[in-house]
């Protein structure tokens, strides 16, 4: 394979089954097309979008554990949408190779995930040093920066990620992006002490441009409240930066806990594709 600025190229999922309700279809060389998948389901619009999305999270996921997970590991399980299709097969492959691994999760419903499947939970007490993490996220770009943290984890997902001689990422399609900002238009997720949130968001505005707004919660009054009781401001920037110096200021301004760039840390990202291929993107080749 020639090498380019990065390394990227496709592969078919040999795993791909389209499954609704008791309806199965596996795609033939000539109905790999969007369009023809619309035309059999009869979708249209947002709920077919939707369909193709999942489809392409799970593709993604599949690809992931099955080229990174062996027997005898101490696996990060990371948090979202995404990484639910990514324990399902984890699972899977623990029954029916009887393979001995070992979970740590990121947060309160990684944890549920890895208990529900009857998966081995364990913690950084006691695995401070993971073989593998697996993790979702919201953008990635050509340089394999991520922002993460749209479900509010950022803070447990960077420590476990950090604590894993390997750390791989999966998502759709639409989560790939030449610049960051492009797909993700909800700004970099920042963790804060709640009595910070209004001198954090006034100075990370003030030094580097946009906006910092506090997240508010949907089934609640008042805002979001992280696993580790703090308050997330979602900082919507007006161009880009150089992620890893702005990483670093933001992490110095008092009261700030974390923020969700991930800068240098994924060693893989696998995108599940619209027409049912896993692309798969390496850091760039200096």
């Amino acid at each position: 394979m020639r090498v380019q600025r990065w390394a990227e190229f496709s592969l078919k999922a040999p795993l791909f089954l389209w499954s609704l309700g008791r309806k199965q279809w596996r795609p033939s060389s000539s109905s790999h097309h969007p369009q023809h998948w619309r035309h059999v389901f009869g979708f249209s619009g947002r709920n077919f979008s939707a369909v193709m999305a999942e489809e392409a999270k799970k593709l993604a996921a599949y690809a992931a554990v099955d080229n990174h997970i062996q027997n005898n590991q101490v696996v990060g399980v990371g948090s979202g949408s995404t990484i639910v299709y990514a324990v399902d097969r984890l699972a899977e492959r623990v029954r029916q190779e009887k393979l001995n691994i070992v979970c740590v999760p990121t947060s309160f419903q990684a944890r549920q995930l890895i208990l529900q499947h009857g998966l081995s939970l364990s913690d950084l007490d006691r695995h401070p040093e993971l073989d593998v993490a697996i993790d979702g996220a919201d953008e990635v770009d050509t340089s394999l920066t991520l922002i993460k943290g749209g479900g509010g984890c950022l803070t447990q997902e960077k420590i476990v990620a950090g604590c894993a001689k390997r750390f791989i990422v999966i998502a759709d399609y639409r989560k790939d992006s030449k610049a960051l900002g492009q797909q993700w238009k909800k700004g970099v997720p920042v963790e804060v002490i709640p009595m910070a949130y209004v001198p954090v968001s006034r100075a990370i505005a003030r030094r580097f441009g946009g906006e910092a707004v506090l997240r508010m919660a949907v089934s609640k009054a008042g805002p979001v409240v992280t696993d580790n009781s703090n308050f997330i401001l979602d900082w919507k920037f007006e161009h880009a930066q150089n992620w890893k110096e702005v990483n670093t200021a933001i992490k110095m301004i008092p009261g700030v806990v974390e923020t969700g760039l991930f800068v240098g840390m994924a060693e893989r990202v696998y995108f599940g594709m619209e027409d049912g291929s896993v692309k798969i993107r390496d850091p760039p080749v200096n």
